[in-house]
């Protein structure tokens, strides 16, 4: 296909070419050869005119771009930080950090081997604190920066005994809280309300306090991956008021079950690295918009996944390697990437893993969406069955 696709370029492209020749050789025939210009050369006073002219075009266009340019910059130092806003902003920068008049809002204190947090001033937006020596956020640390939106805090030693209670609780204004590779044992409590990314995986939480996330209703992104978490402290009561999350990163913990509570926006559920062994048959019934479902790295074998538990409408990437299991498990139509690589799986039937139907749904257009698949890892021998290929027409890579 590839090939023909390429000869009828080439033709396409000589066709071309012919026709450029041919409307080369009219234009030849048909211009006139031009006369010679013998007409008087313009009088002084017209040359001038002309250039006083342009002269005043070209000083109406400069005017005319630096009148925009000082409208937008008035519009944005109007909105962002008022001049006076500024030049006290810059004045009470940190001598510990760095401050730049291109980026007023934001305050570089990162990398400076710091014990404690430096007085931030009031108009800060963004404060970068990473890869650092603190170890204790006090309740005054951070209350003249009452309008910070994003607060990187990762790389350091603070612990939940030195987060003292309401050291977030000033911050109204919120939105990003990193404080990823800390010592915390337990999620900082109470939180911003208007928080939308809550950063903390690679510490040693394992419980979630009842009602942390109470009010969190703007709150889309939970990551901590990397703790010490167990089924007890992952329920339905911990995780109540997420009603908006779309990304949850459980990864490396020490669950054996599948989280409960989860919320019904939930779009990616990652899970890999845990000691899960089975998946309850109606589990994904209150997930409609499941679109991400990572469970690399856990114990799952054939009898803890109920025949049509991942044959779900909304997914589109299922990740299943390193498990063991022996069977290829039913997938929907709508899947695009399925990983199943360094199982136990013995042999690929295209009967039990192609979607009943699947062939007669390709003359309208609904046939199987899978595009990645991984088998590599097995024990599966090539070739790949042909009834495989039929079935899965627009897969565009197998690994096996």
């Amino acid at each position: 296909m590839h090939v023909r696709a390429r000869k009828k370029v080439g033709e396409t492209a000589d066709w071309t070419q012919t026709g450029e020749e041919s409307r080369r050789t009219k234009r030849l025939t048909v211009t006139p050869k031009p006369e010679p210009d013998t007409s008087p050369p313009p009088a002084q006073n017209t040359v001038s005119s002309m250039i006083e002219m342009s002269r005043l075009k070209l000083t109406m266009e400069w005017l005319m771009v630096a009148f925009v340019a000082l409208l937008l910059a008035g519009q944005v130092s109007s909105e962002e930080i008022p001049y006076e806003h500024l030049m006290s902003q810059i004045q009470a920068c940190p001598k510990e950090c760095h401050c730049t008049p291109s980026f007023p809002n934001a305050v570089y204190c990162d990398n400076k081997g710091l014990k404690r947090i430096p007085v931030i001033p009031p108009y800060t937006w963004y404060l970068y604190l990473q890869n650092n020596l603190i170890d204790v956020l006090s309740a005054n640390a951070l209350h003249n920066a009452t309008q910070l939106r994003w607060i990187n805090l990762n790389h350091n030693k603070i612990t939940s005994e030195g987060l003292e209670a309401d050291a977030l609780k000033g911050m109204s204004n919120l939105v990003h809280l990193y404080m990823e590779d800390n010592l915390l044992s337990s999620i900082p409590s109470p939180l911003p309300a208007k928080l939308e990314q809550l950063r903390l995986s690679r510490n040693r939480i394992s419980k979630i306090p009842p009602g942390v996330f109470s009010g969190m209703d703007h709150l889309t992104l939970l990551d901590l991956q990397s703790n010490k978490l167990q089924d007890d402290a992952v329920t339905e009561v911990s995780l109540k008021g997420l009603s908006n999350l779309i990304q949850i990163n459980l990864a490396k913990n020490q669950l054996n079950t599948m989280p409960l509570g989860l919320p019904p926006t939930t779009t990616q559920i990652f899970l890999d690295n845990n000691n899960i062994e089975k998946i309850p048959a109606e589990y994904f019934k209150g997930l409609p918009k499941l679109v991400s479902l990572r469970l690399n790295r856990n114990k799952l074998a054939n009898g803890g996944i109920p025949k049509n538990v991942f044959n779900l409408s909304s997914i589109l990437d299922l990740q299943l390697s390193h498990n063991q299991l022996t069977e290829i498990p039913v997938i929907s139509s709508g899947l695009e990437h399925l990983h199943l690589d360094h199982n136990k799986i013995k042999s690929v039937n295209s009967s039990d893993i192609c979607p009943p139907g699947a062939l007669d749904d390709y003359l309208d257009d609904k046939g199987p969406r899978l595009r990645y698949l991984r088998l590599d890892g097995n024990e599966i021998k090539p070739p790949i069955p042909r009834e495989l290929m039929m079935c899965f027409r627009l897969l565009r890579a197998i690994v096996i």
